[in-house]
């Protein structure tokens, strides 16, 4: 018996719970060969689901229900689960916990002999204890509102779980408003990295994310003030979508844009002091940490590295005005292809950096980055090989499984781009 479009999603469903069933069970071996093997499958069972998301106009109401909800148990399944012992959610929690204090997170250092008394269990052994605070102001005060309410790891877990399905529910908004089918939903919230990248290990790029797609569905509705406040409270999170820029062009007034650049310098304004910008490691994070980034490693060994992360931002820019140019309505492509961009460029490209672009994930054109949501899955495999001794390195053969994938990707969506064309123009010259 032949399943319908409709009984192959329900089964891809099934396959998806199954699988990250399995990787929840094997969680404090991140990384180690079943993880990678049942988190693998479910990247693959979410690519084959999203080829029949794309390749359908519609699907029943109930599916989409369907998927929200499993969706849901997806979430529940790493809820629950405890950050690892250098999580950045650690540093998330400290940072929040010092405010309250009265300290300053650019300037205070966890493992500093004076300030030991201020941990408590879930800030204890957080990464690079020896530096100050990396985020921006937007993300430590998202980080002071959470830990106001209750100070734990759970409970920022839960808020980014919140701007997880805010996202989603934002999601449905914009594809009713662009008529189109609701089901494309899931190709957002099916990717196997929001189970595991915000309800397992939490981390505070969902929270830009949100500020994105609000930005993004406010300018398809000519709401510029908001869209520009948006916009500057998500590179308030974290820098990245500052390369977004050149879309805004001629879509905001510029007094809205004035009002965004006011509100993004005020936002520094309760860390200032000290006699230093309140950049904290920021610095030290693009000059000295590498990971994952082929390109910029390459590239790094004749130009400097500072010189690097500014061609990176302009080569995301650059491809952000070209889709200014190219089309006077605003896409998700649009936002997809130059944050993709930038992250290929960058000096450190982590697989839930990838999750500031999944919910623009879709259309046909985006395929090869939602190829890249699964390829960069063997790059846990270096948290394994950390716990055996053995370098912070990604091996040459995940680099170009990841990357080749991407490659390939984008080559047969090229193919068949060009074959379609070509019949279009065989038909356009035929007689009549």
């Amino acid at each position: 018996m032949k399943l319908t479009a409709t009984g192959r999603v329900y089964l891809l469903g099934a396959m998806l719970l199954a699988s990250l069933t399995v990787c929840s069970r094997v969680w404090v071996d991140r990384g180690g060969p079943l993880f990678l093997a049942s988190l693998l499958f479910a990247g693959i069972t979410y690519l084959l689901a999203v080829r029949e998301l794309l390749s359908a106009q519609k699907f029943p109401k109930r599916v989409v229900v369907f998927g929200i909800a499993l969706a849901g148990l997806c979430h529940l399944l790493f809820l629950w689960l405890p950050a690892g012992s250098d999580d950045d959610i650690r540093r998330y929690v400290w940072d929040g916990r010092v405010q309250r204090l009265g300290y300053n997170p650019y300037v205070i250092v966890a493992d500093d002999p004076a300030v030991q008394l201020l941990h408590i269990a879930e800030t204890r052994g957080m990464n690079h204890p020896n530096l100050p605070t990396p985020y921006p102001p937007a993300a430590e005060l998202f980080f002071r509102a959470v830990t106001a309410m209750h100070e734990s790891v759970f409970a920022l877990k839960v808020a980014f779980v919140i701007c997880d399905f805010a996202i989603a529910f934002l999601l449905l908004d914009i594809l009713h408003g662009d008529r189109r089918g609701a089901h494309l939903v899931l190709t957002y919230a099916w990717n196997p990295l929001l189970a595991v990248e915000v309800a397992g290990t939490g981390h505070v790029d969902i929270v830009g994310a949100l500020l994105l797609v609000l930005s993004f569905a406010a300018l398809k509705r000519g709401r510029g003030i908001i869209a520009a406040l948006a916009l500057a409270l998500a590179v308030g999170v974290k820098f990245l979508p500052i390369v977004l820029i050149p879309l805004y062009w001629k879509r905001v007034r510029l007094r809205d844009a004035m009002l965004a650049l006011a509100v993004f310098t005020l936002l520094y304004v309760p860390f200032l002091g000290h006699g230093q910008l309140p950049i904290g490691s920021f610095g030290t994070y693009v000059v000295n940490w590498r990971f994952n980034g082929p390109l910029f490693s390459t590239l790094g060994q004749v130009i400097p590295g500072p010189i690097l992360a500014g061609m990176a931002v302009l080569a995301g820019g650059a491809i952000a005005w070209w889709f200014r140019q190219q089309s006077p309505a605003l896409l998700p492509a649009g936002f997809a292809w130059p944050i993709g961009a930038f992250l290929l460029c960058a000096p450190v490209v982590y697989p839930w950096y990838l999750l500031w672009i999944l919910p623009f994930l879709t259309s046909v054109s985006t395929v090869p980055i939602t190829v890249w949501t699964v390829s960069i899955i063997p790059t846990y495999f270096v948290w394994h090989l950390r716990t055996l001794g053995r370098p912070w390195l990604v091996p040459g053969w995940v680099t170009l499984l990841e990357y080749g994938s991407v490659v390939i990707a984008a080559a047969i969506l090229k193919l068949k781009f060009d074959k379609s064309t070509q019949g279009t123009t065989c038909l356009m010259d035929r007689p009549h």
